[in-house]
């Protein structure tokens, strides 16, 4: 079965340290009418937390469906691949939009990318992880 065989642990430092690397992510969320909406995105891991994070414009349609699902989240996915090395991390979306949510979320952005261009309507999607698979 694919699932278990890369299954992996945020505890894993293979996919701590691939998820510090500078990748390009795809996020995918679920429409209203079930089908998949997936673009590109650039994602933060805190593993500690068990959390990534994606900032986004709260007009945007990923944070749109997200803030659609409620306090109850959203399925989603986010991955990030290089070459034949891959991780993918599943979870339960919710909508941050208060000041320190995003701000926190900034700088784990710039850390990891560049600092982001400013935004006055900038949101986090906030991604409670349940499940990491990868290749890493």
């Amino acid at each position: 079965m694919q699932g278990k065989r890369h299954r992996m642990e945020l505890d894993d430092e293979r996919v701590r340290e691939f998820w510090r690397e500078r990748h390009l992510c795809t996020l995918v969320t679920v429409r209203p009418d079930g089908t998949p909406h997936a673009v590109p995105v650039g994602a933060t891991l805190d593993p500690a937390a068990g959390i990534v994070r994606v900032i986004t414009s709260g007009r945007s349609a990923k944070a749109r469906h997200v803030r659609d699902a409620g306090a109850a989240g959203l399925p989603v996915a986010v991955s990030q691949v290089d070459g034949r090395r891959w991780s993918t991390v599943e979870g339960r979306a919710v909508l941050r939009t208060d000041t320190e949510s995003v701000a926190d979320a900034e700088r784990r952005y710039a850390e990891r990318y560049k600092p982001p261009r400013v935004n006055p309507e900038r949101v986090v999607i906030e991604i409670a992880v349940t499940r990491v698979l990868g290749n890493v």
